[in-house]
């Protein structure tokens, strides 16, 4: 098998499995895993739910930039992103050029059920009931999946395994 020498980045929407997955494909790979958001908690000292309530979502999105030019600075890696890294321009670009990217695309009906009773603080969820969580899953997916779907590889299923990912590369 001819795996990529340039990490390989792990895109998609919020409950998607990035994390995750990403952990288990770097496991089998032998590489490095890096999820760019625990990497920005380390770096700020703080969480990512701080970020947004301190400074907003768009003094995040810049602080998210820089810390993926880092990372991205380094091969044989798996890298888990955030729901919208990808869908900054100039973030897009980058994953482009010094990556192979996968998005890893779940159904929304999974990605609600996934969300709805996860312990990990979504910020950008809190305070919503599940029908206005429901409607915020379609609507930012919307929005954001035509960014999605220029990734290198679309794996389409609720049950993706590192396997598959890695039957791709």
């Amino acid at each position: 098998m001819n795996l990529p020498v340039k990490p390989v980045v792990l895109l998609g929407f919020m409950g998607s499995g990035k994390s995750t997955l990403g952990k288990q494909l770097a496991a089998l790979l032998g590489w490095d895993f890096i999820d760019l958001d625990r990497f920005i908690e380390t770096h700020e000292n703080r969480s990512i739910p701080e970020i947004f309530n301190q400074d907003g979502e768009a003094t995040f999105r810049k602080i998210e930039s820089i810390a993926l030019q880092k990372v991205l600075a380094y091969n044989c890696q798996v890298i888990a992103l955030g729901g919208g890294a990808p869908c900054q321009p100039e973030n897009l670009k980058l994953i482009k050029e010094k990556s192979l990217s996968v998005y890893l695309k779940i159904s929304e009906t999974q990605l609600f059920i996934r969300l709805a009773y996860s312990n990990t603080p979504r910020p950008l969820l809190n305070g919503k009931s599940e029908s206005e969580t429901q409607t915020f899953i379609a609507d930012l997916l919307t929005a954001r999946e035509p960014f999605y779907d220029q990734a290198d590889i679309i794996i389409e299923s609720d049950t993706i395994t590192p396997e598959m990912v890695l039957s791709k590369l």
